[in-house]
């Protein structure tokens, strides 16, 4: 059984592109998948724990080998609930509106929150080793602009990201052009939309 994992940084209310997309490849890839499973990571929806002083004591404590207080416990038992949401995840799908050439900061938030060593990746002597080696990715990233790649920081994040953690297979479909207009918008979404259910043909046919 297939477990996909949807993390979704647009605002609630807003008329998302990326969101658009991803729904059309998440259903896409359920149409192929018996008894496959949907976690639904909404960002702005989620409570996403501060990564203040107890937090911060509670990762240092594992590193430097003491005890955590029972606050830096609590804490870190509410990081790991969250990580373990990408640790079951065959398939990870970010949906994602590009803001001032990056990602939302709750987008960065999560990721901040969830990448820790032992959780998400481990290290030693031979350097960072992912923990998410049975994981594959899919980014579907809206722009209003096309962008060159000097100031393209929403995609190539998340690669960085996925490279970290351990996934290698990566796919991204992008919608570019939102902000030209109606015409330009709908046709920008359309071709992603169509790009994306044949990835979804594609991943279930073994590509």
């Amino acid at each position: 059984m297939s477990h996909l994992l949807h993390v979704i940084s647009s605002p609630r209310g807003q008329r998302s592109a990326s969101h658009e997309v991803a729904n059309a490849f998440i259903e896409a890839w359920q149409a192929g998948e018996a008894g496959a499973t949907l976690d639904t990571l909404d960002v702005w929806q989620t409570p996403l724990p501060e990564f203040d002083g107890v937090a911060l004591g509670a990762k240092y404590a594992a590193l430097e080998g003491r005890e955590r207080t029972a606050e830096e416990k609590q804490a870190w038992d509410e990081i790991g609930a969250l990580a373990a949401r990408f640790q079951k995840a065959d398939m990870i799908v970010f949906s994602v509106p590009m803001w001032n050439f990056g990602i939302p900061y709750r987008l960065k938030h999560l990721i901040d929150v969830v990448s820790q060593k032992d959780l998400l990746f481990s290290f030693d002597e031979r350097g960072l080793q992912g923990l998410l080696t049975h994981t594959r990715a899919v980014t579907i990233a809206a722009r209003g602009a096309p962008l060159g790649a000097a100031i393209e920081h929403q995609n190539a994040y998340i690669r960085s990201w996925c490279e970290m953690v351990g996934i290698r297979e990566h796919d991204d479909v992008i919608i570019e052009k939102t902000l030209f207009g109606p015409q330009v918008d709908a046709q920008a979404r359309r071709t992603a939309r169509d790009e994306a259910v044949a990835l979804a043909g594609k991943m279930r046919a073994g590509g």
